[in-house]
């Protein structure tokens, strides 16, 4: 009876235990621009350049240097300095509408181009990320259709 019980225990343990959902962290470029490289060093090869807002995907922390993702899964190298925690997403779309509540029948307010910034608000939790253009206009927007969401 013992050993069913382990068994049993074990074996709720190994499938369910370990379904730990790991969030998501991302993260924005701060500065003007700022350098991707293939090393968390500077004498590392230097691979791009980036804008300010730029949005990635944090994946480790190295002292004071952060691995990241792009929206394409290249991994990069970047300064810790150079990054904010304040969120930003990035049109993926030729344009993406941006409307007045987080629903398709809701009038659109604004459109962005592929690659504008928004500032990220809240997510909404159905699918609809809150988000505030530069000039602070404020909207919906789906998240598939933006990058670091």
């Amino acid at each position: 009876m013992k050993t069913g019980f382990t068994r049993w225990l074990a074996l709720f343990v190994l499938l369910f235990g370990a379904s730990v959902v790991h969030a998501v962290e991302y993260v924005s470029v701060s500065e003007s621009n700022a350098i991707l490289y293939d090393a968390p060093s500077i004498k590392a090869k230097k691979l791009f350049v980036v804008n300010r807002y730029m949005p990635f995907e944090q994946v480790v922390t190295l002292d004071n240097w952060v691995k990241v993702r792009d929206r394409s899964g290249g991994l990069y190298w970047m300064e810790k300095r150079v990054l904010s925690n304040k969120r930003y997403v990035f049109a993926l779309l030729p344009l993406v509408d941006v409307r007045a509540a987080p629903d398709f029948a809701s009038p659109r307010l604004f459109q962005v181009r592929q690659q504008v910034a928004l500032e990220r608000l809240e997510s909404t939790g159905t699918g609809w990320i809150k988000v505030r253009h530069q000039d602070g206009n404020m909207g919906y927007v789906r998240s598939a259709e933006v990058w670091g969401g």
